[in-house]
């Protein structure tokens, strides 16, 4: 009997809030994650998130902002051998403008680009947030629209152009491998309170909250499925399997009025 093939994940921000509240998740299911930090001294943290099964994490300690080329990032998924990969990084706002772009931007583009050449990377989820689209959503209001304009344009002004880029290049690249499913998760205002575990995913209205640990758990459902495209993501009624398992029967993609081909 041949033996069971371990999905294996590319966690890439290992040490972000919802990547620790992700990572039991994964290994609950006996999935293997290799867990990406910058600081060895997170490393801890990292472990300390699974009580069971330590052989199935592995810490890798790796600066993002390092990560200049496709080259570069295929050398950690190389490393790695991941059939997912999973981005819940980003520069936090630290280190100005061209960090922000040299993390949130082109280091997960570099990602996205080697990914989309690796037949065994099956998918890619990227987690970014709500606001982050170029054109009024078709089922948004135009003072939704110009509230989200607003903020983008104010305090995320350098935050929103790197993480849109991203996440277009991201379906951008999806749609032209033969091998490569693309997810942008886009969730709304993210806060600490207790999961609940019902959502609102897919269509959303433009402003709204969601808990990080909700966050993680949607992002750990829709790993494996079917599911692709961008999907906007907020507090709601809807059980976490009920919502992913209707996004994909609904075709449901939050694209829609968006550019499919990438940054222009």
């Amino acid at each position: 009997m041949a033996s069971e093939i371990i999905p294996r994940v590319l966690l890439l921000g290992g040490h972000g809030k919802v990547s620790l509240l992700l990572t039991p998740f994964l290994v609950s299911r006996s999935w293997h994650v290799t867990s990406v930090i910058r600081d060895p001294s997170q490393k801890e943290d990292v472990l300390s998130t699974v009580t069971d099964r330590p052989e199935l994490i592995d810490v890798l300690v790796s600066s993002l902002e390092d990560v200049k080329s496709p080259e570069d990032a295929q050398q950690i998924i190389d490393q790695s051998r991941p059939s997912y990969i999973v981005w819940s990084a980003g520069a936090g706002g630290k280190g100005g403008p061209s960090r922000t772009q040299a993390i949130d931007q082109n280091s997960c583009i570099n990602f996205i680009r080697a990914a989309a050449r690796t037949p065994s990377v099956s998918q890619f989820l990227l987690i970014s947030y709500l606001g982050s689209r170029r054109n009024k959503a078709p089922w948004w209001s135009d003072e939704e629209w110009a509230a989200t304009q607003e903020v983008n344009q104010g305090g995320l002004k350098h935050y929103y152009p790197a993480k849109l880029a991203a996440d277009e290049s991201l379906i951008a690249a999806a749609s032209s491998s033969p091998t490569l499913q693309g997810i942008v998760l886009r969730p709304g205002a993210l806060t600490d309170k207790d999961a609940v575990g019902k959502v609102s995913l897919g269509k959303t209205r433009a402003r709204g909250s969601i808990s990080r640990g909700d966050v993680a758990a949607v992002a750990a459902e829709l790993l494996g499925s079917g599911a692709k495209g961008w999907l906007d993501l907020l507090e709601g009624d809807e059980s976490i399997r009920d919502a992913v398992q209707r996004v994909i029967k609904d075709r449901v993609d939050c694209l829609e009025g968006e550019n499919k081909d990438g940054p222009p």
